[in-house]
């Protein structure tokens, strides 16, 4: 992920966390970091489709839910993390984002 594409990505997450803060970037960083790697190493989504700016709305949506769920104490982290993974299986079985290899 390209470094103005992780700056947006921060601002974006901050903005839904409400905090008017820097001291928390870098954990803030980590979380879309790890997200961001979840969604690869999964397959949901391809390497070049984070660098996008913007980014596509779907992936947004599941890296921010995973920041939401990961980041301090969420009032439902359950209903959240069980959001994020059914964004990412959504990712998985959507053409387009995924590579489906030929048998």
């Amino acid at each position: 992920m390209t470094e103005t594409a992780l700056n947006n990505l921060v601002t974006a997450a901050k903005l839904r966390l409400r905090l008017k803060t820097n001291a928390f970037d870098e954990e803030v960083k980590d979380l879309i970091n790890a997200a961001a790697m979840d969604l690869l190493k999964r397959n949901a989504v391809q390497e070049a489709q984070l660098n996008e700016d913007p980014l596509d709305p779907l992936i947004l949506r599941a890296i921010m839910t995973f920041v939401r769920a990961n980041f301090g104490e969420p009032e439902n982290p359950e209903r959240l993390k069980a959001d994020y993974d059914e964004q990412k299986a959504t990712l998985m079985m959507t053409s387009g984002y995924t590579v489906w290899e030929e048998s």
